[in-house]
């Protein structure tokens, strides 16, 4: 058996239990939502379990309050394939008047349950898993914390990762059980993901067959439309190219919305500062996958096509950026957030917490040239910004792939590799 490595969410999920009667941890597959939910589970309930399932479907209709018993928390794991057990345990959680009493895993959203989502307000807490952050897995060494920026902290740190080892993390991605494997081994596990998702995961998620070369095609220009603001016309005119079917707008919709419920892409959303100027901002949301692995197999790549393409290689590193950040950002009790204006004047990542303080975050591949327009371009906007109306920056930040040392510049800007990063 593989040695458990502890998660960042651990905590956050201890921190929930104290707080709710039912905590919901959601998130794609296989990236550890029932291992961290199992060592903190005093009783389980495997719903899926091909053995008993036909059972625990019956009983969810008939009696559901029978699987609700055991030790406390209790773990339903793959809920959502019964979701009447929702209102049973919302019933169960109002009776017993207590905190930490269910813990309920699901790889998607069940059909419907946008309508009744708020039934669970003050009885439910939501956490999202993703797969592990480069801190979690063991690659960064976390020598510069985002905590301790947050207090100005002073850093002198050094980071051991070389572009090569970032374009193999960008392709084996953030799966626990990958880690443990050899190189070529690991490499597979996102392609085998890739092609779950496409063959079977996506249809299942609402019970509508999908075309599955038309997945392919959704997933490919995705990948090729990481960190924009890409509207879904673009990218069904960049699937019609390889569609031999009409194809409209709304099934190109239908189709992502399929992949957020069963949380292949994640979208950054738009960030609203108080400006001094009237420069309009704008709002669309940012694409990304959960992953950054994931649009390495939609594209059909490797390590050595990242090293050969620096384009594409420093896209897919963002997304392995942002992927960090957001589990490093929600630890923080804090949300992940993008900024682009009319100006054009962009900040890939800004992680805003609940107090009002708040770093803004430039993503670059790495080179003095792209270091230092991403230092600018943070000027920029820190000058733009009303701290009348709110709090200066806690910090500006270039996050890099290449580079050995984490050092802070005369302008007060940070440059941090990668490697040296954590919560």
């Amino acid at each position: 058996m593989k040695e458990y490595k502890k998660r960042i969410a651990d905590e956050i999920l201890s921190r929930k239990l104290q707080g709710k009667g039912a905590v919901l941890i959601q998130g794609p597959k296989w990236c550890g939502k029932t291992t961290t939910a199992e060592q903190v589970a005093q009783s389980i309930l495997y719903m899926s379990d091909p053995e008993e399932i036909e059972q625990n479907l019956s009983l969810a209709n008939i009696k559901p309050k029978l699987l609700l018993e055991g030790s406390t928390p209790r773990l339903i794991d793959e809920w959502q394939i019964a979701p009447k057990l929702w209102d049973a345990i919302r019933f169960e959680i109002d009776h017993r008047n207590a905190e930490g009493q269910f813990i309920l895993t699901g790889s998607s959203v069940p059909v419907k349950m946008d309508e009744v989502w708020h039934t669970g307000t003050g009885r439910f807490a939501w956490l999202t898993m993703r797969p592990m952050t480069l801190y979690e897995s063991g690659e960064s060494n976390g020598t510069v914390s985002l905590t301790e920026l947050f207090q100005s902290a002073k850093i002198n740190a050094t980071s051991k990762l070389e572009l090569e080892d970032i374009a193999y993390l960008c392709c084996r991605g953030g799966w626990p059980r990958s880690i443990f494997m050899n190189k070529d081994v690991a490499l597979n596990q996102a392609y085998d993901y890739f092609d779950a998702v496409v063959s079977s995961d996506i249809s299942r998620v609402d019970d509508v067959i999908k075309n599955p070369e038309r997945v392919k095609n959704l997933m490919r220009s995705y990948a090729r439309n990481i960190g924009s603001q890409a509207s879904n016309e673009t990218i069904k005119k960049d699937m019609i190219v390889n569609d031999s079917a009409s194809l409209d707008t709304d099934t190109v919709l239908s189709y992502i919305n399929a992949l957020k419920k069963i949380f292949v892409v994640e979208e950054s959303p738009a960030w609203n500062p108080n400006l001094r100027s009237k420069t309009a901002t704008r709002t669309s949301n940012t694409r990304y996958f959960v992953d950054p692995s994931i649009a390495v197999a939609s594209l059909g790549i490797g390590p050595k096509d990242l090293l050969n393409d620096l384009n594409t290689f420093g896209l897919l590193f963002e997304n392995l950026c942002i992927r960090d950040l957001r589990v490093y950002a929600e630890s923080l009790d804090g949300s992940l957030y993008h900024y682009k204006d009319a100006q054009d004047l962009e900040c890939d990542a800004v992680i805003h917490l609940r107090n009002g303080s708040y770093g803004l975050i430039e993503i670059k591949i790495g080179g003095d040239k792209l270091i230092g327009e991403g230092a600018e371009n943070l000027m920029k906007l820190k000058n733009k910004i009303d701290t009348k109306k709110m709090k200066e920056p806690s910090f500006l930040m270039v996050l890099t792939a290449t580079g050995k040392y984490a050092y802070q510049r005369e302008d007060g800007v940070y440059i941090v590799p990668i490697g040296c990063l954590k919560n």
